[in-house]
């Protein structure tokens, strides 16, 4: 009998010169445990002429990760922060009270072919801890716990799981693996699973029950602790999930919060030029877009 309550197709997205795999939020499921919104970027073949260039924006009350499959990103904010992320690293921006920062190629790349391929994830923060002071951390490929089994290679991205613990500093209880299958298998660690589960495939299959899923498919379950599936040979899957917050959060354009008003005056600050700017990259910005401008939360 299969588990899976909900299948979310990737949908495309616009976020200025680049066009991305939307997975969260969906109309009919708007958060797994403390996640809100994940981009699938890619992969995306850029030719020496193109380039991301995503200016300065801001954010409040979430934290962002990326992580990347292929290519660089150089990550600039308004903490002073310049850090280049590559394959397997973890940026992770904390905004809390308010934070700019931009994502744009490296310079060495701009003039070259290149590809780009990886995650875009934001967590909201639990209500008692959204208006903390804003924070960055970078956390190298090494430096996450990785494990193998002879059926697969494991690698725990974020939170805790399966007795890991990973150094990114999160807020409340959650998990991010990674899976790669070396062969068929059958994935039994429910046990290991907390509050709400949800599933990516990034590549290859899986079988829940009678049903086969392929690429590009997100599925969340209907409870964690049966959760149970066969994984295909060479198939690279994500698991994630956590405790569900108790609060409704809402999300309007960047912005995360318990709170309608909060969103609303972070709104106006950005129009009123109010939050700080990145000090390597002030020359530009990302407008609040037109339809927003005069628009609130119902």
């Amino acid at each position: 009998m299969s588990n899976v309550g909900l299948i979310i197709e990737e949908k495309a997205a616009n976020i200025g010169n680049f066009l991305v795999g939307r997975l969260l939020p969906f109309k009919q499921k708007r958060h797994v445990g403390p996640f809100v919104f994940i981009d699938h970027m890619g992969p995306t073949k850029l030719k020496d002429y193109q380039n991301l260039d995503v200016g300065p924006h801001p954010h409040i009350g979430l934290s962002t990760l990326t992580y990347l499959f292929e290519g660089a990103i150089m990550h600039r904010d308004s903490l002073g922060t310049e850090v280049e992320i590559k394959p397997g690293a973890v940026n992770w921006m904390t905004a809390g009270k308010g934070v700019v920062h931009s994502e744009r190629t490296p310079e060495y790349l701009r003039t070259t072919d290149k590809v780009l391929h990886g995650l875009q994830i934001w967590i909201a923060l639990p209500k008692e801890l959204e208006n903390i002071e804003p924070s960055f951390v970078h956390v190298e490929a090494d430096k996450l716990p990785e494990w193998s089994t002879a059926e697969a290679g494991f690698k725990l991205i974020a939170g805790e799981f399966a007795g890991y613990k990973s150094e990114v500093p999160v807020y409340s209880p959650l998990y991010l693996v990674e899976i790669k299958a070396k062969k068929d298998f059958t994935f039994s660690n429910a046990k290991d699973l907390y509050g709400e589960s949800a599933l990516y495939i990034l590549e290859g299959e899986i079988k829940d029950g009678d049903t086969n899923y392929g690429t590009k498919q997100l599925l969340v379950v209907e409870d964690s602790t049966l959760c149970q599936f066969k994984v295909k040979a060479n198939s690279v899957i994500y698991i994630f999930g956590g405790n569900k917050l108790p609060e409704e959060h809402y999300i309007f354009w960047n912005f995360v919060s318990s709170d309608k008003a909060v969103i609303e005056k972070a709104k106006n600050d950005w129009i009123d030029h109010k939050f700080p700017v990145v000090p390597t990259d002030k020359d530009d910005y990302v407008s609040l877009p037109t339809p927003l401008i005069n628009s609130k939360l119902k």
